[in-house]
């Protein structure tokens, strides 16, 4: 399990950078599409606004690409090095991996993007 308090944690799990107690996203289930980037303005138990500025989130489109680059390296690694796939099939699983993980790799991306401007706060309970 990871630890709270830890930027993982957050990243992974979806949940306020700030006091870590609620998850930042209407909806847990990234696949439910039609609000899979709809968020929480603030968080009800510290009051952290998500939205730091107009526009914040296109900051997250940056670390998107290295995120599905990520996961298209994986998915090549495992179908032609582990799996023997040719190089025509490994491309057709590196396609198919980054449709099917869209969703994941927009939410992972805006989790990754919010840890960098906002910390996590073991004392957001006295300073409200």
């Amino acid at each position: 399990m990871l630890k709270k308090g830890s930027k993982l944690n957050s990243i992974l799990t979806g949940s306020c950078p700030k006091c870590q107690e609620e998850s930042m996203y209407l909806d847990k289930n990234p696949y439910h599409l039609s609000k899979t980037i709809k968020m929480h303005d603030t968080c009800s138990h510290c009051g952290t606004r998500y939205k730091i500025e107009p526009s914040f989130f296109y900051g997250a489109m940056y670390v998107s690409y290295g995120v599905g680059i990520a996961f298209g390296v994986a998915a090549f690694i495992i179908s032609h090095l582990f799996l023997g796939a040719n190089l025509k099939v490994s491309f057709i699983a590196i396609i198919g991996t980054l449709i099917f993980f869209m969703p994941v790799i927009m939410r992972l991306s805006r989790n990754i993007w919010i840890n960098i401007f906002v910390h996590y706060d073991k004392d957001w309970k006295n300073k409200k």
